[in-house]
């Protein structure tokens, strides 16, 4: 173990879920995938999956500014953020395989694409930084959804 210490090194396999965000190609899309995963198979009712969300959004701020002492400003390996942006995304939505891979799909193209505002979340300083430009694409995708279903689009899914 090297002097950083136990806690440091906690919070920064969680700000990287661990190998994942060391994947070589797409890591952030992997992070994507695995929250994906977990709200599939789990298939957590509303209320767990929103305090979980919260809880996940605290640690995740957390433990990305302490990632980003070691792993530097918002590095590629840091992918909580995409989990938790992808939790939000889904959160009170239906959890049908069409809503959580539309999710998906769109929850990745905002935070790939980054529209204004969302952008100019990325200046903001340590953890909060890194979360927030996700966490409000995964709010812009969770509207664009509801807005599907409001109008009854959601036939196709």
């Amino acid at each position: 173990m090297s002097r950083e210490g136990f806690g440091a090194a906690l919070l920064r396999q969680i700000a990287t879920l661990s190998f994942v965000g060391f994947i070589p190609v797409a890591p952030g899309t992997m992070g994507t995938f695995v929250a994906a995963l977990v709200v599939y198979f789990v298939r957590p009712a509303p209320a767990p999956l929103a305090l979980f969300t919260v809880f996940i959004v605290f640690l995740g701020t957390y433990s990305a500014g302490v990632a980003e002492e070691r792993l530097g400003r918002d590095s590629k390996h840091i992918i909580i953020d995409e989990f938790a942006g992808y939790l939000l995304s889904v959160l009170f939505i239906p959890h049908s395989a069409g809503y959580l891979a539309a999710a998906f799909v769109l929850f990745r193209a905002l935070d790939i694409l980054k529209p204004p505002p969302i952008r100019r979340l990325e200046r903001l300083p340590g953890g909060i930084g890194v979360m927030a430009d996700d966490l409000a694409a995964g709010v812009a995708a969770n509207l664009i959804i509801r807005f599907w279903m409001a109008f009854n689009f959601a036939g196709l899914l």
